[in-house]
């Protein structure tokens, strides 16, 4: 096989573009940034991205795809039952007021069922948007994406390593090492605003009777201001985040799920199975720990990794068991008695 030579490509990032190719020859362009869906191989040759995703690309992207779900429900269910009862006054002097204009009542949706058609809603939007962004992603029309395997932190800064051979004159050769993860996140959150601004203000105007007009939307408000914020993380901190998130994921889980089981006032198991909502908030804290666990060990050897999931309920036991040693009015009372 025959390829053109000429002189070595400077920098990390920087390669030669394929521009002909006739049997055995090619011949390639100057040294430079490779276009899209390419990198550059151990020769400085821009490659296409042919490879599939591994398990812990795909573990990554579904931490970037469940932040915007778990902040919709966190603050629907934040602005429900901040309002709960101040609700049902307002429920009840909108019916006294359509009955008062003799109109048939509506007596709406009870606040319960209304935060959870608009938790369900989220989950419907997040599950569209994630569905549609896989569709028109390379390939187009598949639920499959091809994708450059991450070597190093760098490949996700490719901007911070244009050469300057002169040190005058600078070679941009910044691109997208790490196609499509980078830019897959952005199409993803767009396609969850989209469906947001389509779907929740119908839902919620047609359900949420029981809020004033000013606290039904203040959730869709809220996704105005976490999804720039969740934008601008992604481009910032998208390589920190690839190596870091099960370990966020982790100390996430654990923190709130204490944080949770103390504000609830849960000391045994009894008071965790009076409530159907108490058993979904544990049961969704132990699904983020498995999620952790898989993503720290990547599964590499399935019958060492496994085990490792039955550590999955230990926080949530070790809560409960040692919950009566430190609860506030027995440290209290035995500091009083000298103890």
């Amino acid at each position: 096989m025959a390829v053109d030579i000429q002189p070595a490509c400077l920098g990390l990032y920087c390669g030669k573009t394929l521009l002909f190719k006739n049997g055995s020859t090619e011949i390639y362009g100057e040294c430079g940034v490779c276009p899209r869906g390419q990198r550059t191989n151990a020769q400085k040759y821009c490659q296409p991205c042919t490879e599939s995703p591994e398990l812990y690309d795909w573990l990554y992207l579904g931490f970037m795809a469940m932040l915007p779900l778990v902040l919709h429900w966190f603050f629907i269910e934040w602005y429900s039952g901040k309002k709960r009862i101040a609700s049902r006054v307002l429920q009840g002097t909108c019916q006294l007021q359509e009955s008062l204009n003799s109109r048939k009542p509506d007596h709406g949706v009870p606040i319960s069922s209304s935060a959870l058609f608009q938790h369900i809603t989220a989950l419907f939007e997040c599950s569209m948007a994630a569905i549609v962004t896989l569709l028109v992603s390379d390939p187009v029309g598949v639920l499959y994406i091809r994708s450059c395997r991450v070597l190093m932190l760098s490949d996700w800064y490719t901007m911070l390593y244009n050469p300057s051979p002169d040190y005058v004159t600078t070679v941009h050769c910044t691109h997208e090492a790490v196609y499509p993860l980078y830019t897959i996140v952005f199409i993803y959150y767009a396609f969850c605003l989209v469906l947001m601004m389509l779907l929740r203000p119908l839902l919620v105007k047609k359900i949420a009777c029981g809020l004033g007009k000013s606290d039904r939307f203040k959730s869709i408000y809220a996704a105005l201001y976490f999804f720039p914020i969740l934008t601008v993380l992604q481009a910032v901190g998208g390589g920190l985040l690839y190596y870091a998130f099960p370990y966020i994921i982790l100390v996430l889980s654990l923190v709130t799920l204490a944080v949770y089981m103390s504000a609830s006032e849960i000391e045994n198991c009894y008071d965790l199975l009076v409530r159907k909502k108490r058993l979904i908030v544990l049961f969704s804290h132990w699904l983020l720990h498995a999620y952790g666990i898989i993503s720290i060990s990547r599964v590499d050897k399935l019958e060492q990794d496994l085990p490792l999931l039955a550590l999955v309920p230990t926080p949530a036991l070790f809560y409960l068991f040692t919950a009566k040693f430190t609860e506030p009015s027995r440290i209290l009372s035995e500091g009083a008695n000298g103890h």
